[in-house]
């Protein structure tokens, strides 16, 4: 799967942001559950309509609502330019009051834990440059996944790139009717061992394929 890939979606961008309201405690509860926050549906909800949850760590809250503020952000701005500066605006968002940094580029080594894989320093005008290869890709829902496993990998920033990466693939998406990508609690175990796969062997073809399958949600006509 690849070049040929087909859009499994094509809808007014209007519609596509009624999906992307409509499921966005969906898609915060996905994005925490990826990262590990330690967080049920329910208690997601909750904390987003703005109710304490008592048995729910600050870390975890403020995880939740760090993934509002990124999600409203894109929400309210999907027709700016997708490049290094909106991305780093996202994990502004994401990461605050969570990491050394927020929203600038590591300037150090980090570990992933459960894989062999150390990612380089990431050097910006690489990144720039293969944000501009990436953006030439012509079948859009392909470009999203391949922004996505490429800002994983190569851990841009301190803290929150999974998270980070994910609301960009949607931004993605939104901004062109493609849907919307979203992870759920069933499929998150074979993503995470398609994750780590391709952390170890930079070979996308088995994760691209789940993630086309299993995770693109759209408005079915």
């Amino acid at each position: 799967m690849g070049d040929n890939m087909e859009e499994k979606y094509n809808l007014k961008i209007e519609e596509n942001i009624f999906l992307a309201k409509k499921m966005l405690v969906s898609n915060i509860y996905s994005n925490a559950k990826i990262e590990g926050c330690n967080v049920t549906f329910p208690e997601t909800k909750t904390i987003l309509e703005g109710v304490n949850v008592p048995n729910v760590k600050l870390d975890d809250i403020q995880c939740i609502l760090n993934l509002r503020d990124a999600w409203r952000y894109v929400i309210n701005n999907i027709n700016e330019e997708f490049n290094l500066e909106f991305i780093c605006k996202i994990n502004e968002f994401v990461a605050r009051n969570e990491s050394l940094e927020w929203g600038k580029l590591r300037t150090g080594k980090v570990l992933i834990t459960g894989t062999e894989y150390i990612p380089e320093i990431p050097n910006k005008e690489d990144i720039t440059n293969k944000i501009k290869e990436i953006e030439k890709i012509e079948n859009i829902t392909l470009r999203a996944i391949k922004y996505m496993l490429f800002g994983m990998r190569t851990q841009i920033f301190w803290d929150g790139n999974k998270r980070t990466s994910t609301i960009c693939a949607n931004k993605i998406l939104i901004s062109n009717g493609k849907g919307i990508l979203m992870i759920q609690d069933k499929d998150l175990n074979e993503f995470n061992i398609l994750l780590t796969e391709y952390y170890n062997t930079n070979k996308d073809e088995k994760i691209i394929e789940f993630l086309y399958n299993k995770c693109i949600f759209g408005i079915d006509k």
